[in-house]
């Protein structure tokens, strides 16, 4: 089972990912959409979203740099472990909260708002909405249990994920690796097998065309 998780299933997580989100958008490309549901309840989302997203680009950042540039290169530059341990803490807690409250916050406005806004949710997004946050709970779950610096991913996950993108994946890496930090890499896989069905697929489109348009005229009636 350990060689599944560690050394199959992200394959699988990558192709359906990379594969089914290039389907859809040449198949189906009218379906991709955030299905926007500001008119339904705007309040709640002037803050909530903002707040979301930037913890997302603030945890983004912090992985990408944890997870993708080896230990010895930061340790080249003049950062020993101590170091990169404290600097991570500095920025990983406030994502975490950003993130994470930001995210139960549209939780709460899709769930718990306005019937038109439960109505308009579907079984997509309910289970979307469910395994981000078991991703983010997890996520922010393994950060405050590791405050204390017990357990170094930069030794295991990092190179065990570097491993798996150079198509040589050492699934030993992940043997000793704590339980959340596992279910973690999983919750992430499975987001990962979800996206190219989802609404997710709005964060690969980037709106130049938007920035170029025409002023649109609003009168009052």
């Amino acid at each position: 089972m350990h060689e599944f998780f560690y050394g199959v299933l992200p394959y699988i997580a990558l192709t359906i990912f990379i594969g089914g989100t290039i389907v859809r958008y040449t198949v189906s490309e009218r379906s991709w959409t955030t299905k926007s549901s500001e008119f339904l309840d705007k309040k709640s989302l002037k803050w909530a979203n903002p707040i979301f997203h930037l913890g997302l680009l603030m945890a983004f950042g912090g992985h990408f740099i944890g997870i993708l540039v080896p230990k010895f290169v930061t340790e080249a530059a003049g950062t020993d472990e101590a170091t990169y341990h404290m600097i991570s803490l500095a920025g990983g807690i406030p994502a975490a909260i950003l993130f994470l409250g930001g995210f139960l916050w549209l939780m709460k406005r899709r769930f718990f708002g306005s019937a038109r806004m439960q109505v308009n949710t579907s079984g997509t997004d309910r289970l979307l909405y469910l395994l981000l946050l078991l991703a983010i709970v997890s996520g922010t779950t393994a950060t405050v249990m590791n405050i204390s610096a017990g357990f170094d991913y930069r030794d295991s996950i990092s190179p065990w994920f570097r491993s798996v993108l150079m198509l040589s994946p050492d699934v030993s890496l992940m043997k000793d690796v704590p339980a959340i930090f596992q279910f973690h890499m999983f919750t992430w896989m499975m987001v990962a097998i979800v996206f190219p069905f989802s609404r997710l697929v709005h964060c690969l489109s980037l709106p130049f065309e938007y920035l170029m348009r025409s002023n649109i005229v609003y009168r009052r009636k």
